[in-house]
């Protein structure tokens, strides 16, 4: 090989989509913070598609930037409120607008309870406690009833981002969506067994390669846009 000659693709290379061409680059990025004025004792029905907060507005504007001297190609996002915003604040950079997809959502946990009452109304303190710390050492949102199976929840994002996958070979792609589904379509590529391996902060950044047949993790919950000279503006 002579100087400057590009040498050909290693197994490494192959294995982890590393200069590889006609790699699809998934950039998988969190909503902002969102506003629910009680969390916890609120009817469970304001609790599913809050608006950004103030911070969560902020953080948007921010990872909207750190993406403005990419090129982008196109950038999806899901319905809720939150992400959406968010994808709009990365995709005005690139004169684009979201293109929205029902089933980037969250995972709806506690769907089936009625909407007017809170988790804690509805099922009693007792059995919230029980759910709460089950999910706490078993990461699955099978734990919890009254809710999409983690079968079905990872079925559909898994489906969804692949889908995006199909097509767009070849090009940047922003997705804007939340921190379950992020779970749901790494953890699918890394193999975990758990549907929350990790927590990704609000507007996080992760990376994912595609082409070839492989699905290759590139960076994980890149915060890095969110500190600022004004201070961090770090949140879960």
């Amino acid at each position: 090989m002579t100087h400057g000659q590009a040498r050909s693709p290693m197994v490494f290379d192959r294995a982890f989509l590393t200069g590889v061409e006609d790699v699809t680059q998934i950039i998988l990025v969190r909503h902002g913070e969102q506003y629910i004025a009680d969390p916890r004792g609120g009817p469970f029905g304001e609790t599913i598609d809050p608006p950004l907060s103030e911070r969560g507005q902020r953080q948007a504007l921010l990872v909207g930037m750190k993406f403005s001297t990419l090129h982008v190609d196109v950038v999806y996002a899901s319905p809720l409120k939150r992400a959406l915003e968010t994808g709009r604040q990365i995709a005005r950079h690139h004169r684009l607008e979201p293109v929205v997809l029902h089933d980037l959502r969250e995972v709806e946990v506690f769907r089936d309870i009625p909407p007017d009452q809170s988790a804690v109304e509805f099922m009693g303190e007792h059995l919230l406690t029980g759910i709460r710390e089950r999910m706490l050492h078993e990461k699955k949102w099978d734990v919890y009833p009254y809710s999409e199976s983690s079968f079905e929840f990872r079925r559909r994002t898994v489906n969804a981002i692949e889908t995006i996958i199909a097509a767009n070979e070849g090009k940047r792609v922003v997705v804007a969506c939340h921190g379950g589904v992020i779970n749901a379509y790494v953890g699918h590529v890394i193999g975990s067994p758990f549907d929350m391996f990790f927590r990704p902060a609000h507007t996080s950044v992760s990376v994912v390669a595609a082409g070839h047949g492989v699905r290759a993790l590139h960076s994980l919950n890149d915060v890095q846009h969110l500190q600022t000279d004004e201070g961090s503006f770090l949140s879960h």
